[in-house]
């Protein structure tokens, strides 16, 4: 039996168009496990036969199995989950870069589904869906009382169909209503541009198979457009939600010297306990003896060195965190933006007959240094909010240490708790407005914006940083 080792963002979440995972190296066979508690086995049987016998309606073997493990894994930590065969499947083909979808990253919340964070460039990002916004119906169908897995088969379907979506949002007196077109997904996982002569941008979306190679060309054409010269380099890792490990490590390898350590995972089985370095060996998946090419071997000599500023927030998570903890340990870069999600688990997905599986954690992982992130993030070294008034990034925020049975952090002190904005009170249906005319909220909840752009002010004030600007006035010695 086979396994595969994942660090996903949320269990399920890909069924609603969402990437998963970073996969690992292949696990050795466990031992037998100890000896099966038979009194509680017992009462399983015995519950199972007045189900099958007494039921109001039939109930086929099949699905009372699925249901049972399915509890069993939903009540561990958030990202443990059982697989069907349709969810499996597309965790098999979502890590390509391609899938059919909304483009939303969910969880699961007191019977709700809890929206992570809106994938880029999406039916679900364009529509103005936020992190924190919990869906309540389905069209016609309520989610309370179905599985996570359901509750996103239905949010599944072909392409250019529409879906509405029934949303609690936090500062809404009413459920907000919003209809989406699903389509196939396709998510870009680099982006670039030169934003000043000597000055690049780079943009990772999510952690792909094809990202350490598609990193590389992007560096290539920014040294080509800028003479063979970069003063200062962006990494913009805001509201990536992960990927694959493998890719997480080629692309702080990118940047770092050859064989430091990237992450290390721990955890209860021996396989579990693992160390990964900036080589090739660690980040070309399938790699035996350099048989593949390397694709970071023709990288610029000095993109070791460029001054690098790494952008994150709440919603970088899992690789994300991996690449940016890497990097400031090792002082490689500055670290600016806000707290970052805490996803700091390690998951091994399981096949099991009928093409299905389970995703169960089986480690947590750990920064160079030995700092685990579960639960508490990446802490930036310098903290910008969103935007100057320092309201935006305050709105739905969510972390891992918001849901419900997430695993605590063994190492450090945990975030604390996002604290809830108060929602309108009842019968307050339209927002008010403040003494100059301007309606509530306004400031605090923008309009998107356009990554890199003069309007983008974390990034402006990376920009500042590499330009060896002040960010904020000092008085003087």
């Amino acid at each position: 039996m086979s396994k595969t080792k994942t660090i996903s963002l949320i269990a399920g979440g890909f069924l609603a168009g969402a990437i998963l995972s970073l996969q690992l190296p292949a696990l050795a066979e466990k031992e037998a496990a100890p000896g099966l508690p038979i009194d509680e086995l017992r009462t399983f049987a015995e519950v199972y036969g007045a189900i099958k016998q007494g039921y109001v309606e039939p109930v086929e073997d099949k699905k009372m199995i699925a249901n049972a493990i399915s509890g069993m894994l939903a009540n561990l930590d958030p990202h443990s989950a059982y697989l069907d065969a349709d969810a499996f499947k597309d965790l098999q083909v979502g890590t390509q870069g391609e899938f059919g979808g909304l483009g939303i990253e969910v969880g699961m919340e007191d019977g709700l589904v809890k929206v992570i964070s809106p994938i880029e460039d999406t039916p679900a990002y364009r529509a103005g869906i936020k992190s924190g916004d919990l869906i309540f119906k389905l069209d016609d169908t309520l989610v309370k009382g179905l599985t996570l897995t359901d509750a996103v088969k239905k949010m599944r379907g072909k392409p250019k169909t529409p879906i509405k979506l029934t949303i609690l949002r936090k500062g809404e007196a009413k459920p907000l209503e919003i209809t989406l077109i699903r389509e196939v997904i396709k998510v870009a996982s680099v982006k670039s541009k030169l934003v000043e002569p000597g000055y690049g941008w780079i943009r990772i979306t999510q952690f792909q198979e094809n990202t350490v190679a598609d990193l590389a060309k992007h560096i290539g054409n920014l040294y080509k457009d800028s003479n063979g010269k970069l003063n200062g380099l962006v990494l913009d890792l805001r509201n990536d939600p992960g990927g694959l490990l493998n890719a997480a490590i080629g692309v702080a390898a990118a940047f770092l010297p050859p064989d430091v350590k990237v992450v290390s995972t721990d955890g209860r089985a021996p396989d579990a306990k693992q160390e990964f370095l900036a080589r090739p060996r660690d980040y070309q998946r399938g790699a035996q003896g350099g048989a593949q090419e390397d694709p970071l071997r023709n990288l610029p000599i000095d993109i070791k060195q460029v001054p690098l500023v790494v952008l994150v927030n709440s919603g970088s998570a899992s690789a994300s965190e991996i690449v940016a903890g890497a990097l400031q340990d090792h002082q490689r870069a500055v670290i600016m933006g806000t707290q970052t999600f805490g996803k700091g688990s390690v998951q091994s997905v399981v096949p099991l007959p009928g093409n299905t599986a389970i995703k169960l954690t089986t480690a947590r992982y750990y920064t160079p240094s030995g700092r685990s992130i579960q639960a508490k993030g990446i802490v930036p070294d310098i903290a910008v909010e969103e935007t100057a008034s320092g309201n935006a990034s305050t709105i739905g925020r969510i972390r891992e240490v918001d849901l419900e049975r997430h695993l605590n952090n063994d190492r450090e002190k945990e975030a604390p708790a996002s604290e809830a904005k108060p929602a309108a009170k009842p019968g307050n249906d339209k927002p008010g407005k403040d003494k100059g005319g301007k309606k509530e909220n306004e400031d605090e909840m923008p309009q998107r914006m356009e990554y890199a752009s003069a309007d983008d002010y974390q990034f402006q004030q990376a920009l500042n940083l590499l330009k060896g600007l002040q960010i904020m006035q000092h008085k003087p010695k």
